[in-house]
């Protein structure tokens, strides 16, 4: 490959919201034109937490059509869902007999992940260790994440580094590429944008459903009137105005401030930027739901063009382990 290679992915634990649009496809689709990009549709992550097989591969499904609605298009990137790739797995195999159990108690996600979870198994601890798989398996040198995915991509680079040293050079280490939006808080104003959270609003919902999502939105937490002058500066509401209706700023700001805008009619402007900003997604993720078929001969496609080079990862992994294969022995 004569660029860089880039790869991420989503899980489909639940529906694409607009934290990942932001955070994620707007920037996917950009990187696209300078990377040998892969983006997959990571749904072996999912598995931590138990599914419904036959609405995790609608999900799946669902997931590659929104992909490719927001612009990314699968005749310059591989689309691709991890569990077509069997050597995802097995990769992993190989970094967990050479992870650390100390590396894996530092990351905290999983503590996060585990206070409310009473199913913490051990796919939930050795999460990290796939993540270097699906990372490194394609060699990738730049891995476009946002700030609390640094420490995975941190412990990635040491696996890497330690690979390398016992086994010679096979991987590069591959480089943050921090997202321009580093975070997108939820509709609770508290956290980051979460489906488990359900402080999220779907990609995939009718405009009134995303008007009704708005509704309830928190807002300044010292604005208890209408009559009450607003900050705009710690109302979650206006920060998510800024990616929606960043031409009306000046004028929200200044109605917020001088309680001339009330919150409900605030956040009916921003249900209504939100809805004017996905329409084309919308129209062009209903086109592709429509025809199955397509969908399918794309993942085909982007599960050999992966392949290939997962295969060649891999031959070359086995050889250095000394597990490459009964022809080794001749």
């Amino acid at each position: 490959m004569s660029k860089k290679v880039i790869l991420s992915g989503i899980q489909p634990s639940g529906h694409l919201c607009i934290g990942n649009y932001l955070g994620a496809l707007k920037n996917w689709k950009a990187l696209q034109n300078e990377y040998e990009s892969i983006f997959l549709v990571v749904d072996m992550h999912a598995l931590t937490v138990k599914q419904v097989p036959a609405e995790l591969r609608q999900r799946c499904l669902s997931f590659v059509a929104q992909y490719i609605a927001c612009g990314i298009d699968p005749n310059k990137s591989i689309i691709a869902i991890q569990s077509h790739i069997h050597e995802h797995a097995e990769l992993m195999w190989v970094l967990n007999s050479i992870c650390y159990l100390g590396e894996l108690n530092r990351m905290t996600q999983f503590k996060d992940k585990s206070k409310n979870n009473k199913n913490i198994n051990l796919g939930l601890y050795t999460y990290p260790v796939l993540m270097a798989s699906d990372i490194i398996l394609y060699k990738a040198d730049t891995v476009p994440v946002g700030e609390d995915q640094v420490p995975h991509l941190e412990l990635t680079r040491e696996i890497v580094r330690r690979f390398n040293n016992m086994f010679g050079e096979t991987f590069p280490e591959p480089k943050a590429k921090l997202t321009e939006i580093p975070l997108v808080l939820g509709l609770d104003g508290h956290q980051k944008m979460s489906k488990t959270l359900d402080n999220h609003v779907e990609l995939a919902t009718t405009e009134q459903e995303t008007l009704d999502r708005i509704a309830p939105a928190y807002t300044d937490p010292q604005r208890l009137r209408r009559s009450d002058p607003g900050r705009p500066e710690m109302c979650n509401v206006y920060s998510l105005h800024k990616f929606f209706n960043k031409f009306d700023l000046p004028e929200i700001y200044d109605e917020c401030t001088t309680a001339k805008r009330g919150c409900v009619d605030c956040k009916a402007h921003l249900g209504k930027g939100i809805n004017r900003s996905l329409e084309p997604f919308r129209e062009r993720r209903s086109e592709f739901e429509g025809k199955p078929n397509l969908v399918r001969e794309i993942l085909v496609e982007g599960a050999n063009r992966a392949s290939q080079i997962a295969g060649s990862t891999m031959d070359e992994v086995r050889e250095r382990l000394g597990i490459s294969g009964p022809q080794s022995f001749r």
